[in-house]
């Protein structure tokens, strides 16, 4: 039997061999894999939350044939190494153009209020992942007028089974295929760093002398980090089960100031560009600090290389931090550090990464 499937991608096979020997039955609840201290995140009532699901979307994650011209893969700009982001300023579309941002890491987007870079009303990871898809001006995965041919490709049996099973429809949809995609990126969640040791397990010796020093400063009003990257997912903009009000801040952090009145470059003036309210002008969503150390370049253009280098620039208050700018932040205000204060909070930012969760993706990718 095996050497009828030569030629099939690792990840294809080895699904097909689960899915050929899985007896038909009712999709499987899915596991949440998270510390008691975490609440679980909201899930949409018309997608629940399924292993079937998970498997489905993936594989598909992984797969170019859902690109127009099946070069391009979710995979290619969300990288499991790179804590599902890209090591680029900003990612390249299936038809070779360049994109307006950095590739997010997808790191406990399950408990987002928000998705994408700055927009205010897109509530679900299953409307986000429409963007991708389906965006003309730039094209990324190219989806727009090649559905049929996608939909053809993915019409084998091995996604037969995996729809059938997840979905109860053998034929392939669009539907599907955005609710797996989005069951999977909401399942990868991260919650096993060294600073969770310390903090939620109680190990005292899970964090160097220097990397509690910069935990103390990140979480002091000297720098006033926390004010931004706040909770259990170092963002404010985030709900879970627990929280019945959404925090959706955006925040101008001073990185341009076009015409020394606060103006960002026309190609990109974040949540102005939607919501069209002037007070918007420059507005991004504070990202998760969750295995940033993984993620660079930084900001929503990739325009800062280095953690070392955004300490510099949050330490100088942006920018453009001696011109006005009505706009910034008021928590974006400068602040002074040692060299060594500086180097410690770094360390505590690389405290946040989680090893577990970058051996479970990595190894799970093929």
């Amino acid at each position: 039997m095996v050497s009828n499937f030569r030629g099939i991608k690792p990840l294809l096979l080895a699904t097909l061999l689960l899915v050929l020997f899985a007896c038909s039955k009712a999709p499987t609840p899915y596991t949440w894999p998270l510390p008691d201290y975490v609440p679980k995140p909201v899930v949409p009532k018309d997608n629940p939350m399924t292993e079937e699901s998970v498997l489905l979307g993936k594989t598909l994650f992984f797969d170019t044939a859902l690109s127009g011209n099946n070069t391009l893969s979710c995979s290619s700009c969300h990288a499991p190494e790179y804590a599902f982001a890209e090591p680029k300023p900003v990612s390249i579309g299936a038809a070779g153009d360049a994109l307006n941002r950095n590739a997010l890491a997808l790191v406990n987007v399950a408990y987002n209020a928000t998705f994408t870079w700055a927009h205010n009303n897109l509530e679900s990871i299953e409307k986000q992942i429409m963007i991708p898809l389906f965006n003309e001006h730039p094209i990324e995965m190219g989806v727009t007028g090649n559905e049929q041919q996608i939909l053809a490709r993915l019409n084998t049996p091995v996604y037969q089974q995996l729809f059938e099973q997840a979905y109860s429809t053998k034929a392939p949809t669009m539907d599907a295929v955005v609710k797996a995609l989005a069951n999977y990126v909401r399942s990868l969640v991260s919650f096993n760093s060294a600073f969770d040791d310390y903090a939620y397990a109680g190990n005292d010796d899970a964090l160097t002398a220097q990397q509690i020093e910069g935990l103390n400063l990140f979480f002091s009003e000297r720098t006033e980090c926390f004010h931004c990257h706040g909770g259990v997912n170092f963002t404010q903009s985030s709900k879970h089960s627990f929280q019945a009000f959404a925090v959706q801040p955006f925040h101008n952090t001073g990185l341009y100031n076009e015409d020394g009145k606060g103006s960002y470059p026309a190609s990109d003036m974040g949540l102005y560009s939607v919501s069209h309210n002037k007070k918007d002008m420059g507005k991004f969503r504070a990202p998760t600090l969750r295995n940033i150390a993984l993620t660079a370049p930084y900001m929503h253009d990739g325009s800062i290389g280095s953690l070392e280098e955004v300490v510099e620039f949050y330490a100088r208050g942006g920018n453009k931090a001696n011109e006005l700018n009505p706009y910034r932040s008021p928590f974006i205000k400068g602040f002074s550090l040692s060299e060594s204060e500086k180097a410690a909070l770094v360390a505590f930012l690389n405290s946040l990464t989680d090893e577990k969760f970058l051996k479970t993706h990595n190894r799970h990718k093929n």
